[in-house]
């Protein structure tokens, strides 16, 4: 059944990027719930390769500003959260309780090209569920894509063996009145074959 014209208003319509952020918190019970609607987005096979930190303190924050580009260092800095959308490129290893396809593992152990292509491809996939999570759950969500990955994978996700996709950052946006930037028509974008 198609849902209430209402949940496409929130989720896409009516949803915009904010440019500032309120002096609001977001809870850590937010992101356990955040996550928990994450979840349950499709991946192929199953794999759900994503990994989220969530930095939510100004000082955790702070080890987040030298690898930022300067025009994302305030949006990053006044942001509540900001989430950094990683990636397990050893996704296959918990194969055992995602997907019974005998010798699934197996597949992607053997091919390190299949194996990235496919946990960058999904982890990118569930980046994006987060943001329609984020604002199903009434927050705002900025994607950010300036920023040295090797650094941030170095200061936060080299424990894991993590990689860095993108920055997202979560809160309450303050919206002006500029105007939407333009989209895309569906005979610029699509094709009916």
């Amino acid at each position: 059944m198609p849902v209430d014209e209402s949940v496409s208003d929130c989720l896409f319509r009516n949803a915009r990027t904010p440019s500032r952020w309120k002096d609001e918190p977001v809870a850590n019970e937010m992101l356990q719930t955040l996550y928990d609607l994450v979840k349950m987005g499709p991946t192929s096979g199953n794999c759900c390769p994503a990994r989220f930190v969530f930095l939510t303190t100004q000082d955790v924050k702070e080890r987040l500003r030298p690898a930022l580009s300067a025009g994302n260092v305030d949006k990053a800095m006044t942001a509540p959260v900001v989430a950094i959308i990683a990636y397990d490129p050893l996704f296959f290893d918990y194969f055992s309780q995602l997907n019974p396809e005998p010798d699934l593992r197996s597949w992607f152990a053997s091919d390190v090209g299949l194996a990235e292509e496919t946990a960058f491809r999904n982890g990118t996939l569930q980046g994006g569920y987060l943001i329609l999570a984020a604002r199903a759950l009434g927050l705002d969500a900025l994607p950010l894509s300036g920023f040295d990955s090797a650094m941030v994978e170095d200061t936060f996700l080299a424990a894991d063996g993590w990689r860095a996709n993108f920055l997202l950052c979560l809160g309450h946006g303050v919206h002006d009145e500029t105007p939407r930037a333009g989209r895309l028509s569906f005979d610029e974008a699509c094709r009916l074959l």
